[in-house]
């Protein structure tokens, strides 16, 4: 749990608190413990904390809980938690070195791979990845005493293997939740459906996004008593229902339920279709009170006309719109304000989807090197006052971003960032 609570912090740091944690919990769980023991013995732990040179996990927010005292102090460290890592570090090793290392010390093995498990899966759901640390360690007890370590490792990992993509995808999904928040992964997930399946019905790709948004905010959380497998399966079901006719998405269908989830989380966008010409809405619509829907449902209107442009830059545009769309709908002639927007906004969206679309439709078209080459000659052309260098550094600026954030489920935290910092068109208010 606390692997999964400081995703970030070393191995060293995380033992120095499970330590701690079970020191107090052995004194004061005692029968002759005194009434006052827990107490005093969270009031040491929440100093100890707060020491500069404190063995426990570093955390940006400690310094802040510390001007507190007593219980106010206590609870403010308990609520601490860093944020989940948006690219996994664990790597397995193979049978031989696991083996080498469990035989050697069996407890630090294990000790080692909980926290390295458990901090790159740190929004897997607890049951889930309680009973997949428990596989695995079992896994590598029977086959690393077993004499046929090799067919034994064979066999238990295709039995585990359901069990480990449920793991993963579970985590994906409920580190976007945790991101994003349930509104915004509803909106998100709007934008990758109308995306991947642009000949659907807007209406079904809003219900379909509804539904996933509500079976992860029922499900994602340290301590829920949903079962995130069943309510998945029934997810890629309501999705199969939904698109039947839909090519790709019949043939994920097809697999079993936690493999159709991978299989509808990994399809690419869809070639764009021949759609009528998209029309921005209109001021009175704009202006509604409450959410501002129209322009969500412009923003998915877009996304199926602009499949290969990845979400993190439609959310960019959506936030600049909306920042206009505000501001306009605040003065005292929003009617007026909006009008004399419209022109500007739709040049502007013109000029950021064209360079977002050149940049990740070359970055998907050619291979790396010759995408590099071709953005070098592009951005010569552009900018030609710049020197060599600077568009070689321009460039490979560019290259980064393309390759991190032109995909599909691409990091969003580390994306927004890459293109907020990116030199690239963006809307002025």
């Amino acid at each position: 749990m606390n692997s999964r609570k400081y995703s970030n912090a070393t191995f060293e740091e995380i033992g120095h608190l499970v330590k701690a944690i079970v020191s107090l919990a052995v004194t004061c769980c005692a029968k002759d413990a005194t009434a006052d023991c827990y107490d005093k013995g969270a009031s040491a732990l929440s100093v100890k904390s707060c020491d500069p040179k404190s063995p426990f996990p570093k955390h940006s927010g400690i310094a802040s809980c510390c001007v507190h005292k007593g219980l106010e102090r206590k609870l403010c460290l308990a609520a601490l938690n860093q944020a989940p890592k948006e690219f996994p570090t664990y790597v397995e090793q193979s049978n031989e070195e696991v083996c080498k290392a469990f035989r050697t010390d069996a407890q630090t093995f294990s000790t080692k791979f909980l926290y390295e498990y458990s901090s790159n899966y740190a929004q897997t759901p607890l049951p889930v990845i309680i009973n997949s640390t428990v596989s695995y360690l079992s896994m590598v007890k029977d086959c690393c005493t077993s004499d046929k370590s090799t067919s034994c490792f064979l066999r238990k990992r295709l039995e585990r293997q359901p069990l480990h993509l449920l793991t993963v995808m579970s985590n994906r999904l409920c580190s976007r939740f945790a991101t994003y928040g349930e509104d915004k992964l509803k909106f998100s997930a709007a934008i990758m459906f109308s995306q991947k399946v642009p000949s659907a019905d807007p209406k079904d790709v809003m219900t379909i996004a509804e539904q996933g948004t509500q079976v992860l905010s029922n499900s994602c959380g340290f301590h829920t008593e949903k079962n995130i497998e069943n309510e998945l399966s029934e997810h890629v079901r309501q999705v199969c229902l939904k698109f039947p006719r839909d090519g790709r998405v019949s043939a994920c269908c097809k697999k079993s339920s936690i493999d159709a989830l991978l299989c509808l989380h990994s399809m690419p966008a869809a070639e764009p279709i021949k759609l009528p010409k998209l029309q921005l809405p209109s001021s009175a619509k704009l202006c509604k009170k409450g959410k501002n829907q129209e322009l969500e449902k412009y923003m998915c209107e877009l996304a199926r006309r602009n499949t290969k442009l990845p979400e993190v830059f439609i959310d960019k545009l959506y936030e600049s719109m909306a920042d206009i769309v505000e501001n306009c709908c605040s003065t005292e002639n929003a009617n007026s304000c909006l009008d004399k927007k419209k022109v500007q906004l739709s040049e502007e969206i013109k000029m950021y989807i064209s360079e977002g679309t050149e940049l990740c439709g070359d970055y998907n078209k050619y291979p790396f090197s010759e995408f590099k080459e071709r953005l070098v000659k592009a951005l010569s052309s552009k900018t030609p006052k710049l020197t060599p260098k600077k568009v070689e550094e321009l460039a490979e600026e560019r290259a980064n971003l393309a390759s991190t954030c032109c995909i599909i489920n691409a990091p969003p935290v580390y994306c927004k960032e890459k293109v907020s910092n990116a030199q690239i068109t963006r809307l002025k208010d």
